[in-house]
């Protein structure tokens, strides 16, 4: 039987509520992608070009520290969900592909967004991991049901 984990970062909420019901409907383990120094309301305001999270999107190479690790060996499948942030996954998430070897693992983005799809994040994400097989992942609301997650899920673990 195949191993699942849902890794997720959340800012605010949104995408942990949603990681916590994926969890439920496909049985996956969580882990969340915690930065070492957690964001604040000023870091996350996006209209401010001097804000930690606009500083990080704007340098391509930032890579915010994570305060803890996972032995992903176990898993065959790796949900990784996140909001999206200038049409792309968070920093954090690419230091989270960086830190671990994903051989032959099946990657599925999800991710939470006020408007914006997916965009480039499947994209960077495959050239993150090249052993790894990232699917083209969903955007999902934080009201997707615990049905509709299990559909979804089920569809994209083959």
């Amino acid at each position: 039987m195949s191993k699942i984990l849902i890794a997720y970062f959340s800012a605010s909420g949104t995408t942990k509520r949603l990681a916590e019901n994926l969890a439920k409907a496909n049985g996956g383990d969580l882990f969340e992608i915690e930065p070492v120094q957690k964001y604040t309301d000023d870091d996350l305001n996006w209209m401010n070009k001097n804000s930690r999270s606009s500083v990080e999107m704007a340098n391509r190479n930032s890579r915010p520290e994570i305060k803890s690790k996972i032995d992903i060996a176990q898993y065959d499948y790796i949900f990784v969900g996140f909001p999206i942030w200038w049409y792309r996954e968070p920093s954090i998430i690419d230091t989270f592909l960086e830190l671990y070897d994903f051989d032959g693992k099946t990657i599925i983005p999800f991710a939470t967004s006020g408007g914006s799809n997916l965009g480039e994040a499947p994209k960077i994400m495959q050239e993150l991991t090249p052993k790894a097989k990232v699917l083209a992942g969903k955007k999902l609301s934080a009201n997707t049901s615990i049905e509709e997650l299990a559909k979804w899920s089920q569809d994209n673990i083959k």
